[in-house]
């Protein structure tokens, strides 16, 4: 598997000032399972050359820049269950690694209604280099990992971890965590039916956002295309504010985690299709 400190070796282009942190966070463990932990909306840090985007630190804090406690939540989790995680090092604003490339809303001039000055006219040449000094390199360590924890199985498996604004346009939304998926079942079907065992949970099924949507790159990329069993699971934001709140739900994610991941099954490559919709997706 990569070691922790092949990211900090990254030859570091003119988007990086040499005392800034690389463009991922990687968490090591000697894994459980064949299973990794990715956490694509984990910072609010902008580089220096960027000078904000723009953007006071108010906006910075806001679910504009990142997925406010997903980052939290991830490390509590991979301590939790022994599995390796990797987190983007900056904010979704500077480039979206959670979207493809040719998808306008990679990089935003107006997120949430919100002017983002730093994105606006941007120019191919300014995107190709952030392009290559973030994104790239995350998912390069991601398809790393995944294809080292194959050594002794045909298949890893994928978890992405994010957190949604308790209300969107003003509407509420009921629900504490959703589960989204696409076509392959494997995980977030026995997930669902754990979480579904709570009555006092909330759970959506592709809701708030929806699996089927093709605005959720890494799950798309590193999981369906690749036939690794894969999930993303969103909590609402408002429930990871504090370290008690990360811890509840660090809980109540461990053991349906566990008991899925011990599925001899995940670990083989998905051979069945399913259809598109285009419900919202990821965020």
């Amino acid at each position: 598997m990569p070691s922790s400190t092949s990211s900090t070796r990254l030859t570091r282009p003119a988007l990086l000032a040499p005392e800034e942190p690389p463009p991922y966070e990687f968490l090591e463990r000697e894994p459980r399972f064949p299973a990794l932990l990715v956490c694509d909306h984990a910072a609010a840090r902008v580089p220096t050359s960027l000078r904000g985007l723009g953007l006071d630190a108010r906006r910075l804090g806001e679910h504009i820049a990142l997925d406010i406690g997903a980052a939290a939540l991830t490390r509590w989790l991979s301590g939790r269950l022994g599995l390796p995680a990797v987190l983007t090092n900056y904010s979704r604003l500077v480039i979206d690694c959670n979207r493809r490339l040719d998808d306008p809303s990679a990089v935003v001039s107006v997120s949430a209604g919100v002017p983002v000055p730093g994105n606006r006219a941007l120019s191919p040449q300014a995107l190709q280099a952030r392009a290559e000094t973030f994104y790239w390199p995350y998912h390069r360590h991601l398809e790393q990992t995944l294809t080292a924890l194959e050594r002794t199985v045909e298949s890893s498996v994928i978890i992405s971890l994010h957190s949604f604004t308790p209300a969107l346009n003003d509407v509420a939304r009921p629900w504490q965590i959703g589960i989204l998926w696409d076509k392959d079942p494997r995980l977030s079907e026995p997930l669902l039916t754990a979480l579904a065992q709570r009555s006092e949970l909330c759970v959506g099924d592709n809701e708030p956002y929806s699996g089927r949507h093709p605005a959720d790159f890494t799950a798309d990329h590193h999981g369906e295309a690749a036939g690794r069993a894969h999930v993303s699971i969103e909590v609402r934001q408002d429930l990871l504010v504090d370290p008690p709140g990360v811890a509840r739900w660090g809980e109540i994610l461990a053991a349906p985690l566990e008991a899925a991941l011990a599925q001899a099954s995940l670990y083989r490559r998905w051979q069945g299709s399913g259809a598109q919709s285009d419900q919202p997706g990821a965020d």
